[in-house]
């Protein structure tokens, strides 16, 4: 495909514009049940198991990708934050943990190399460094915990 005219600039930009805003989803979901009115992230409680009674809303996804958190324990804090705010998007008061896991988000290398040549003689030598990000994912379950199961406890 041939582009051409004063638009042919803009394709770049356009382009970056779009990988730009798909790696910054650090959040997804994928609906499985009834999702309801949007409600405050304070409201969802986390569970390890799930309560008795409950409905699935979605299975919901997170990183802590694109976060300023630095220990492990604040790029935990995030994914939780995150898949908390997900599930309260869709009127889930609740998630089910199932995993939080590292996850490799990039790396970074330099090297150095220099040669000589001598007649009939090449010298070489070269060093390189290397070093890998990681951020947290995770994955929960977003639920709906009706009311009198909750006061039922």
């Amino acid at each position: 495909m041939t582009i051409r005219g004063r638009n042919r600039g803009l394709c770049v930009p356009a382009g970056l514009l779009i990988v730009g805003t798909l790696a910054a989803c650090t959040t997804s979901h994928v609906i499985v049940g009834h999702a309801r009115a949007p409600i405050s992230p304070e409201q969802v409680k986390i569970y390890l198991q799930p309560p008795a009674r409950y409905e699935e809303v979605a299975l919901v996804s997170s990183s802590s990708r694109q976060s300023f958190a630095i220990s492990a324990q604040a790029r935990t804090d995030k994914v939780v934050d995150r898949l908390k705010k997900e599930a309260a998007s869709l009127g889930a008061n609740g998630i089910v943990l199932r995993e939080i896991t590292d996850q490799s988000s990039g790396s970074v290398g330099s090297d150095f190399a220099t040669a000589e040549i001598s007649g009939s003689t090449t010298h070489a030598v070269g060093t390189g460094i290397s070093a890998t990000f990681f951020s947290k994912g995770g994955s929960a379950t977003a639920i709906y915990v009706p009311a009198e199961a909750v006061s039922s406890r």
